[in-house]
C-alpha cells in the first residue's frame, strides 16, 4: 500500500501535460518573449508597447474564480496603487476565455489587464510548469529594457506574488 501511494504522489509531482514539455523557466537576466492576446475587454494588448515605458508585472495563474487565484489576484488589487507608483503595471495570463476574465475581473473590482491564453502558446514560451494537473503559477518582473529582474513560483502562497513583486519594483524604482 505504501508503495503505490508512492507512485501516486511522484505522479502527482510531475509536471502535467504539455507542460512537461516546456522549455525550461525564463529566468532573471532573460529577455522575455513578444507576445499579443486579448485582454478582458475583448481588446488586443501587445507586450511590445509597453516595454521600455514601464516595469511590467506579469503572473500566471491556473483559473479564474479559483481560491489561491483569487486570493492572488485581490493581493495585486489591493497593491495596484502602489505598483502604478512604482511605474509599473500587472498583467494576469492563464488560458481562461475572454468572458471568463470580464467577469473574474468585474466581480473582483481588478483594475488590472488579464489576458486570455487559450492554448497557453505565452506560459509555455515562458517555461511555466505546471503540477497536480494545474497549469503553473509564476510572476515575473520585467524591467524597463524587456529583461527579467525577478521571478517567483509558488503554487500555494498566491499573496505573496504581489508582495514579492512589489518589493521588487519599489527597489527598482530607487535605483
Amino acid at each position: 500500500m505504501k508503495h503505490i501511494l508512492s507512485v501516486i504522489l511522484f505522479l502527482l509531482m510531475l509536471p502535467f501535460g504539455t507542460h512537461a514539455q516546456s522549455k525550461k523557466s525564463l529566468d532573471v537576466g532573460d529577455k522575455i518573449p513578444l507576445f499579443s492576446l486579448t485582454d478582458q475587454n475583448g481588446k488586443d494588448f501587445n507586450i511590445a508597447d509597453h516595454i521600455g515605458k514601464h516595469a511590467l508585472i506579469i503572473y500566471f495563474y491556473p483559473k479564474d474564480e479559483s481560491m489561491v487565484c483569487t486570493k492572488e489576484a485581490c493581493a495585486f488589487r489591493d497593491s495596484f496603487n502602489d505598483f502604478t507608483k512604482a511605474g509599473a503595471i500587472v498583467i494576469g495570463i492563464n488560458s481562461g476565455t475572454v468572458a471568463s476574465h470580464k467577469h473574474f475581473a468585474d466581480k473582483e473590482k481588478l483594475p488590472f489587464v488579464l489576458l486570455s491564453d487559450p492554448d497557453n502558446k505565452i506560459l509555455k514560451q515562458f517555461g511555466v510548469k505546471g503540477a497536480f494537473f494545474m497549469t503553473g503559477r509564476e510572476t515575473f518582473v520585467v524591467d524597463l529594457s524587456g529583461k527579467i529582474a525577478f521571478t517567483y513560483d509558488s503554487m500555494m502562497q498566491g499573496v505573496a506574488h504581489a508582495q514579492q513583486a512589489l518589493a521588487t519594483v519599489q527597489k527598482m524604482s530607487r535605483k
